[in-house]
């Protein structure tokens, strides 16, 4: 009996001691995976950054996007739009998903812009993929403008694929057939053609991948400044004014820069090879971000999230700076990637 009673005490211990010993494989949340990754520094001097370890990803740690090849915009509010190939997600400045537009209609925005209105906040997208331009209200997410092929600018065209998209202060559009004829449309606000530029080519005043475009505010009055992805020799920014006159080649050597995006007196360039530079005024180079060192991993889409490493970009597409100069990078990837770069003051 004393023997059974002795077993019977042992077994209890055993058993708690399993239990006690299964609370250690717990799975961890997203959160407690992020803190066992140090934030890298990356940049130098004014044009210094901290990466945020786990920013934007699920509670399950996964990245909450899917499929990324687009762009990033925040609006007045401090909120951040990225769009993926399933739509547009909008997050917190904390990293958390708020809302989102999926579907066809917002699916493939190659390139967004952000705008205040007299009757609110809009994003303008380029979609390539759908061959139009639109236009949708941040806050109800009805679509109120779309700019299909314009036939009234007597082109031909067998193909048109816009890849990027700006607006003037006084409401005209600009839309970039990038990944096609390489001409850049304009339209009014209402989105009546007005004109076109351009022709694909690499001569000094042609474009060989009008990649990305936006309003240059560096300057009085502001200018359009095109990243001209694949011209030779490869990666260059130009100037254009808003009647479509060429102004200079502002530098040259980017790699491929896929887009631009302007706050005071700085622009970062994103490289599709997997860096983000930034350049002042004069356009001398300030900073270099996130660069790639494998050229088998820089630029490469098929990079899964489990192969991410913290600091280093892969396929870096879009990015936007918020009000106190923090960064926003995405890169184009099959997982869907977006890192929130902090500014070191």
């Amino acid at each position: 009996m004393k023997y059974l009673l002795n077993l019977s005490i042992l077994k209890s211990v055993l058993f708690f001691a399993l239990i006690s010993s299964a609370t250690f494989v717990l799975p961890v949340s997203a959160q407690e995976k992020a803190a066992k990754v140090l934030p890298v520094r990356m940049g130098c001097g004014l044009m210094t950054f901290d990466t945020v370890p786990g920013w934007g990803l699920r509670p399950d740690g996964k990245s909450a996007l899917g499929p990324t090849h687009g762009g990033v915009v925040i609006d007045k509010a401090g909120n951040i739009y990225t769009s993926t190939d399933a739509g547009v997600v909008i997050f917190s400045p904390e990293g958390q998903v708020i809302h989102s537009y999926l579907g066809k209609e917002y699916s493939r925005m190659h390139d967004m812009e952000i705008r205040e209105e007299a009757d609110g906040e809009f994003i303008y997208a380029a979609r390539n993929a759908d061959a139009e331009g639109i236009k949708f209200n941040i806050k109800s997410g009805e679509i109120v403008l779309k700019l299909p092929f314009p036939k009234e600018s007597g082109l031909n065209l067998k193909q048109f694929s816009p890849t990027a998209i700006t607006v003037a202060p006084n409401g005209d559009i600009f839309l970039s057939d990038g990944y096609a004829s390489n001409h850049i449309f304009k339209f009014d606000k209402t989105g009546k053609y007005l004109m076109h530029f351009g022709t694909k080519g690499n001569d000094l005043k042609q474009f060989n991948t009008a990649h990305g475009m936006t309003l240059d505010t560096r300057y009085e009055p502001p200018r359009l400044l095109i990243c001209d992805r694949n011209h030779t020799p490869k990666g260059r920014l130009v100037h254009y004014d808003l009647n479509g006159e060429f102004i200079e080649e502002i530098i040259t050597g980017l790699g491929m820069p896929t887009s631009a995006a302007v706050q005071g007196d700085y622009v970062s360039v994103p490289d599709l090879h997997g860096r983000v530079v930034i350049l002042d005024k004069s356009n001398t180079i300030m900073a270099v971000l996130g660069h790639n060192p494998d050229k088998a991993k820089g630029g490469n889409y098929n990079i899964p999230q489990e192969q991410w490493v913290e600091g280093v970009f892969s396929g870096t597409h879009g990015s936007y700076w918020d009000k106190d100069g923090n960064l926003y990078v995405q890169d184009w990837n099959v997982s869907g990637r977006i890192m929130k770069l902090v500014r070191v003051k």
